[in-house]
């Protein structure tokens, strides 16, 4: 009797093949029932091949350049046509204002501002050596770095063809001088990039998790069915839930901005109660993200899973990792979808920039719109889901 049970035991501890495909087909099975899992585990790989194959360089091109020529001449259309030539720069606004160009600048319609000055031919006529000034929006050093280095030599050539003759000059001479003038961070230090595009960063990943995790918890639990017996409406239980995480996210700010000013010296040009407006709009769009991720998700597990599906695409789309303007255009269209790409654009106008409500609105509206547009599917769905 004893050796029986001895072989019993023995034989019980042994793998069964039977047992291992009936387990094994089990959750298979359980995989195919949950198809929101199953399509997070095949669509995120695709999304991260597709981004990184295609859509991220750290070398942009044809940036938005605009040209302030307070004169026209053979040597200025030269020089534009040397500076697209150099396959860095794109002349989207030619021939305008200097308070034109600045504007452009603030608000980040273009990358650089050539001005050429009155004068500039005959200086060069005279063998005078006039000044030419080039100024880059440098609140991404990366964005404009390798242009900048390739333009280095700008001096030297732009003018070959055309300074023949009685106008030639010795090679080692330039004909005129190229000064470079880096706005909104002369020096070029990457913490004033990097510092106030954490503030987003961060608050993305937390209020979406936090709000998506949070509702999606009381369902699992089936306290959310208790508010069938009042008479609550949907919109009461969002804005509900939205709130405390409005103060959750004002003290994250408040630490950032605090290390961004005493740890990395971050400059702040801007008006504080503004940037606070703005980050109210940001936390709110993020949170409508959330709430709407927790009317389709019915696990803890899935929230999770959408919350990294939103998370992964704003952190390489955005502009914070990789140059925006480095991406092919569908990729920046994608990008500007996304609410963390306006908020890089509006943190950095006010902290490094100055920016006013002026500047700031072309990035304003489109979180506005997003906002109503997200916040009205998950007030939809989760109607649905009360009923």
């Amino acid at each position: 009797m004893k050796l029986r049970d001895q072989l019993s035991d023995h034989m019980s501890n042994h793998m069964n093949f039977g047992r291992f495909y009936a387990i094994l087909l089990k959750e298979f099975i359980q995989l195919r029932r949950d198809r929101l899992t199953f399509a997070m585990m095949i669509g995120i790989p695709l999304i991260q091949m597709a981004l990184f194959g295609f859509a991220i360089n750290g070398d942009p091109k044809s940036l938005p350049t605009a040209i302030v020529a307070q004169e026209q001449s053979t040597f200025t259309r030269s020089i534009v046509r040397a500076l697209e030539n150099s396959g860095y720069f794109k002349v989207t606004a030619s021939d305008v204002s200097a308070n034109e160009a600045e504007r452009l600048l603030a608000e980040g319609k273009v990358q650089f501002a050539l001005t050429i000055p009155a004068g500039f031919a005959r200086a060069i006529a005279r063998g005078e050596q006039p000044t030419l000034l080039l100024e880059a929006d440098a609140t991404d050093p990366a964005a404009t770095g390798n242009a900048i280095a390739a333009v280095q030599q700008f001096a030297q050539t732009a003018l070959a063809h055309d300074l023949t003759g009685s106008l030639a000059r010795p090679p080692v001479v330039a004909p005129f001088e190229l000064r470079i003038q880096r706005r909104y961070n002369p020096d070029g230090i990457t913490q004033y990039n990097i510092v106030p595009g954490l503030m987003g960063v961060i608050l993305t990943m937390t209020m979406i998790m936090m709000t998506s995790l949070g509702v999606t918890r009381e369902v699992e639990r089936g306290t959310m069915e208790n508010l069938l017996a009042t008479p609550v409406r949907p919109i009461e239980v969002m804005v509900g839930k939205i709130a405390p995480y409005v103060v959750i996210g004002y003290a994250q700010v408040g630490l950032i901005l605090l290390a961004a000013r005493y740890v990395f010296d971050v400059p702040f040009e801007g008006n504080f109660l503004l940037l606070m407006t703005c980050l109210l709009i940001f936390i709110c769009a993020n949170l409508a993200v959330g709430i709407t991720i927790s009317s389709v998700a019915r696990t803890q597990t899935q929230a999770m899973q959408m919350t990294f599906f939103v998370f992964l695409p704003s952190m390489l789309l955005s502009g914070f990792m990789f140059p925006f303007r480095g991406m092919p255009e569908w990729a920046q269209a994608i990008g500007e979808v996304l609410p963390l790409t306006h908020f890089l654009r509006l943190i950095r106008g006010v902290m490094l920039k100055g920016n006013g409500a002026i500047e700031l609105w072309p990035d304003v509206w489109p979180l506005l719109l997003f906002i109503a547009v997200v916040m009205g599917v998950g007030l939809k769905r989760f109607r649905a889901t009360l009923d």
